[in-house]
């Protein structure tokens, strides 16, 4: 291994997601591959030329420079919709390419506007209702005004979508604010409907809600997390397995992370590892420096909590997680070397340690063990 570590992209895993989400959601309801925050940290320029040979031909991002990285990863062109940041100075760039975006307040519309005339090409929209999230959109008197704008300029707009994002839909406990956000969705809907306005694909689910409200699918689901084979929530999965006779869970991981050691050491009984004092050595122990910390997306916080597999065993993480570097506990292990591989996610023998496992130690979301995996790993794929 030329890397201090290496992840893993599993193609067979992710085909199984694809075909199992494309059956779930039925031939009508078009699939976007949300690929923000670099694919949910599995790498744009890996994922989305999969995704690609597998069938799936819409992508959500976050942000400009996303979707150009989207864009320039793509075999031929395919519909790539930014949800959250355009520049004022990159708008033009993404009308002449044809990216479709967000509009959700009547300043980006008019900077849109603006750009379209001069290019004298259409601006693909999607118009993003605020209905209750109170995060971004527009509200009904907004809505209006963005109307009367879309109908002065019909050259100027296409108006790909009307959207809006839900509140949690991953937990029951959300499920009256959910249906109240329906419910305003289908008011301003009828307002659009009324001005003949129609868009392509009218959208409001990620991946909790195309499951927990199947009626609520309609034109196109926003897929992020449950194509890299996870559960939006525990919630969720319990839901969709309640009233199944065969209980295993249909999706799989595609990500693995590896390393190996970097090198071995002995350390005395009552002696301190790493920084500060937080881990003493109770007997003479065997060390195992890896070459990842914090920096490549291990948090700090699995610090004297975190494991690993060496060997087909189970190994501590003790002391402090550094910014390049963590130390293994490897008593158990007579024969390890250096260079012996490192499981840090993924599965070595019988054992495994999945992404779940690190958020629930660390309190975080497997989202954000994800999203924080460093960009600078070399991603490859299998």
């Amino acid at each position: 291994m030329t890397d201090s570590s290496i992840i893993t992209l599993d193609e067979k895993a992710l085909k199984n997601n694809v075909d199992f989400l494309k059956k779930k959601m039925g031939a009508k309801v078009l699939i976007s591959a949300v690929v923000k925050a670099n694919a949910y940290g599995h790498g744009i320029e890996q994922i989305v030329p999969l995704f690609e040979k597998y069938g799936i031909n819409h992508y959500s991002v976050f942000s400009y420079i996303e979707a150009i990285r989207v864009f320039n990863s793509l075999s031929e062109p395919k519909p790539i919709m930014i949800m959250g940041w355009v520049s004022d100075e990159n708008m033009a760039d993404v009308i002449k390419k044809g990216i479709e975006f967000f509009i959700f307040n009547i300043e980006r519309l008019q900077i849109a506007l603006a750009c379209a005339k001069k290019l004298n090409i259409k601006a693909n929209i999607h118009l993003e209702a605020e209905t209750g999230m109170n995060r971004s959109g527009l509200n009904s008197e907004d809505l209006n005004t963005a109307i009367s704008i879309i109908k002065e300029n019909e050259k100027s707009f296409y108006v790909v979508g009307f959207c809006t994002h839900l509140a949690g839909a991953e937990s029951i406990s959300n499920h009256p604010r959910i249906l109240k956000q329906l419910k305003n969705y289908q008011k301003m809907s009828a307002i659009l409907e009324k001005n003949d306005i129609v868009p392509k694909y009218r959208h409001v689910c990620n991946s909790a809600a195309s499951f927990i409200y199947p009626k609520a699918r309609m034109d196109l689901v926003r897929i992020g997390i449950m194509l890299y084979g996870f559960w939006s929530s525990i919630e969720v999965f319990i839901q969709y397995i309640n009233n199944k006779s065969k209980k295993t869970d249909p999706l799989e991981r595609i990500l693995d992370w590896n390393s190996q050691i970097m090198t071995i050491k002995e350390v005395k009984s009552g002696e301190f590892v790493s920084y500060g004092i937080s881990y003493l050595a109770q007997t003479t122990i065997k060390t195992a420096l890896i070459p990842i910390g914090y920096s490549s997306g291990y948090s700090r916080s699995l610090s004297n909590k975190g494991h690993v597999l060496i060997s087909g065993q189970r190994c501590n993480v003790i002391g402090i997680v550094n910014m390049n570097m963590m130390i293994a506990d490897i008593s158990n292990l007579p024969d390890a070397k250096v260079g012996d591989e490192v499981i840090i996610i993924g599965k070595q023998g019988d054992l495994e340690i999945k992404v779940s496992s690190f958020s629930n130690i660390s309190d975080q979301l497997n989202y954000e063990v994800l999203v924080h995996l460093s960009e600078t790993i070399k991603r490859i794929v299998i």
